[in-house]
């Protein structure tokens, strides 16, 4: 199971207001259970590898990308531009590998499609794409820091 399938069946279970649910596909687990608010959701990934499973939790990631947001006023700057936020947790590489420049930088031409950085879940490598054309404005995480499920990464003038 990939990350835009893990993303398409969270979406379906909220639009569906399902409360609990369960998938063994292979040797991937994945367990999601609400809680009684919409908004409130957790998945929890195992492995049969010794590795500790982990959890995503949209209400709290919400409650902490909207108190970043609103502790900082937005300037005529920061207004039409688009954020890419962490689909998962794990750590942010800008690049491929270390020692290789950074997949972007700020002031680059960005199409759809195109990675702008790796985030490590699970020693598995999700490369994470942009879903707008524009101009890269700013990387909003350091190299091999740690991030959250919606923990914006990366700000783009959309063209």
């Amino acid at each position: 199971m990939n990350l835009k399938e893990l993303k398409e069946l969270i979406e379906f279970l909220k639009e569906q207001e399902i409360a609990e649910f369960e998938l063994e596909r292979g040797d991937v687990k994945v367990r999601i259970k609400r809680g009684v608010p919409v908004s409130a959701a957790s998945a929890v990934i195992q492995t049969p590898t010794p590795v500790l499973p982990v959890q995503v939790s949209a209400s709290s990631a919400e409650s902490t990308a909207s108190s970043t947001s609103s502790s900082r006023p937005a300037t005529p700057a920061d207004e039409g531009l688009h954020i890419v936020k962490s689909p998962i947790v794990g750590t942010f590489y800008e690049s491929p590998s270390p020692g290789s420049p950074p997949f972007v930088k700020p002031g680059d031409p960005i199409e759809t499609g195109q990675v702008l950085c790796i985030i490590e879940a699970m020693k598995l490598m999700n490369e994470i794409e942009a879903d707008v054309s524009g101009e890269l404005v700013k990387r909003l995480v350091n190299n091999g820091q740690p991030v959250e499920y919606g923990q914006p990464l990366f700000s783009i003038r959309p063209r």
